[in-house]
């Protein structure tokens, strides 16, 4: 199809200018330069030229995040009577993250994605594989601390009852840095062994099996110690606050890169796996954390210190961990180390000069600058509003004193208002992540349509919905988590067994993305707003939920369209080799 033709079709929105108008006219005489004149943009062509560029950026994270924050506004104000509080700072966050969102983004897949690309495809060209594994290694632990949704996991230690749950209090307040280190540690050795796995063509399953057997094998550890107990929601959470926009693509475009210089990067399964990796290590690694913290500190030393410290006059805070300056100050810390790493690995290990040296800058630029803006508007707005709501939730079916109108409801139509209030809230949270709509279309390509791209959003969505639900009744009801987490991770694992490796790569992998930067904090900040509210003894477990009930969806969707495939297969055979009469 011509050019042209397909403007006329499909009434494209474009701007016609002239080629003369671009080009110098020749000069009979010869005095003037043919060179063409500088063009001049005056600042409407320069708006008219910025403005599909920083639409299309921005869109994309207004509608993750406007929905949302209005659904949790109509509900509070409309169901729960309750007005919203701080409204200027709130929506001044929102924005904040709306625009740090969309500057972060950009920055990322123009400064650094492509060197994660080029990295991938140079490094094992001039280093050994062992070079290589050490260097990813690495990487996963850097692209841990430049994760949007791991700084809402650090902010929320001071909401923790040092006396339920002491070593909980204890990691998230005096053993942060080494928790996201240990976070990062686990995310390396899934990228270590994701790459490996690409190399060598290893099927995901048994290392599914190989990963969850000590990972549960700690669980139990914990859950028989008392202690121990209130760090699990936390330890399983992890798994979900790892699989965002920095880690994923960066860690998967490394991988991809090596294998394809292997020449074994070609499968329709390339760069599957690594999601399901990310997800499952960082866990094993926090609970070994805890258990390593609770060899070397009592429970009753925990709450010793923690009664000091309250008693003790604070010093004078410096400016620089004061909002919003802190903010800024984790936002460059988070970025910088990792841009200085890869720029290390590049130009010394490589010695290959920086690609397209402007636009990378700026890309690298936009990252910082983004990440600062919305780390801002974390504060200020996502977790304003996730704790807000979370805090009122109980309105509807007990007494709070915040609320004076409450109850609102009879307690057991107050308990199912909450609990559709968190399924809808999930749905629509996860409908709205960009990356299951890619997701999405991948799957159907890889099953030639039988898996559709509807099909999957919409198990993968029902899956997230009835997992948020499930945490929000946990905190609610105060049911143990393990109890719902590890049957349920039973019926997963039991249904990889049955499921091809397709499915099992498509499902696995499903969950990571429905963890996004957005919904996150979100549901972070409101699930330890709600156990404050109901003296819950820690908040944390509503993302493992929402991470293994899509596994679950996806994979039993999948087993039931194998068998609608299998039963058409028989019939169609049934037909072809019937009787046949001469």
């Amino acid at each position: 199809m011509r050019f042209n033709d397909y403007l006329k079709q499909y009434k494209v929105p474009h701007t016609e200018i002239s080629y003369n108008r671009l080009t110098q006219r020749s000069d009979p005489s010869g005095q003037r330069s043919l060179r063409p004149e500088r063009i001049r943009v005056t600042p409407r062509i320069a708006l008219g030229l910025l403005a599909p560029y920083c639409t299309t950026r921005f869109m994309e994270q207004i509608k993750a995040v406007v929905p949302l924050a209005a659904y949790l506004v109509i509900f509070q104000v409309f169901v729960l009577n309750y007005p919203v509080q701080d409204s200027l700072y709130l929506i001044l966050g929102l924005v904040a993250v709306i625009i740090g969102l969309a500057v972060f983004m950009e920055g990322l897949k123009v400064g650094l994605m492509p060197f994660g690309t080029i990295i991938g495809d140079g490094l094992p060209k001039k280093a050994s594989m062992t070079t290589v594994y050490v260097i990813i290694g690495i990487l996963g632990v850097g692209v841990t601390f430049a994760e949007p949704a791991i700084g809402a996991l650090q902010a929320f230690g001071s909401s923790v009852n040092v006396k339920k749950a002491p070593y909980l209090y204890e990691i998230l307040n005096n053993w942060t840095l080494p928790l996201v280190l240990m976070v990062g540690a686990g995310v390396g050795v899934a990228a270590i062994l994701g790459t490996i796995r690409f190399v060598r063509g290893w099927s995901l399953k048994p290392m599914i099996y190989g990963a969850l057997v000590p990972i549960v094998a700690l669980t139990f550890y914990c859950w028989l110690d008392p202690n121990l107990r209130s760090i699990l929601g936390l330890a399983w959470d992890c798994g979900a606050v790892t699989t965002g926009p920095v880690t994923v693509p960066l860690v998967l475009s490394l991988g991809i890169g090596i294998a394809n210089s292997a020449g074994k990067g070609g499968g329709s399964l390339s760069g599957f796996g690594v999601v399901t990796m990310a997800s499952l290590f960082p866990i094993l690694a926090v609970l070994i954390l805890a258990i390593f913290v609770s060899f070397h500190v009592s429970p009753e030393q925990i709450i010793l210190a923690a009664k000091a410290q309250s008693a003790a006059i604070a010093p004078e805070l410096s400016i620089w961990v004061q909002t919003p300056l802190n903010e800024i100050t984790l936002g460059v810390r988070a970025i910088l180390p990792l841009v200085l790493f890869l720029m290390f690995v590049l130009i010394v290990i490589l010695k290959s000069p920086i690609p397209n040296r402007m636009m990378t800058i700026y890309g690298l630029v936009l990252s910082i600058v983004g990440m600062c803006i919305f780390n801002v508007g974390l504060t200020y707005g996502l977790g304003a509003i996730g704790n807000q709501t979370g805090s009122i939730l109980p309105a509807a079916f007990m007494n709070i004193a915040v609320s004076p109108s409450s109850p609102i409801f009879s307690e057991t139509l107050g308990l199912i208002i909450v609990i559709v209030f968190a399924f809808l809230l999930g749905f629509g949270a996860t409908l709205a992540e960009p990356a299951l709509n890619a997701l999405g279309a991948t799957v159907q390509n890889l099953t030639n349509g039988a898996f559709k791209k509807s099909m999957l959003m919409y198990s993968v969505a029902a899956g997230v919905s009835v997992g948020i639900a499930l945490g929000i009744a946990k905190l609610i009801i105060g049911f143990d988590l393990m109890t719902v987490l590890l049957p349920l991770y039973v019926i997963g694992v039991l249904l990889t067994v049955f499921s091809t490796e397709e499915f099992v790569n498509v499902g696995w992998d499903s969950a990571g993305v429905t963890t996004g930067p957005v919904t996150v904090p979100l549901v972070l900040a409101m699930g330890l707003g709600l156990g404050n509210a109901v003296s819950a003894v820690e908040g944390f477990g509503i993302l493992s939920l929402a991470s293994i009930c899509p596994i679950i969806a996806v994979l039993g969707t999948g087993t039931v369209i194998q068998f609608l495939q299998k039963r058409a297969s028989q019939k169609t055979e049934t037909i072809t080799e019937g009787p046949q009469y001469v």
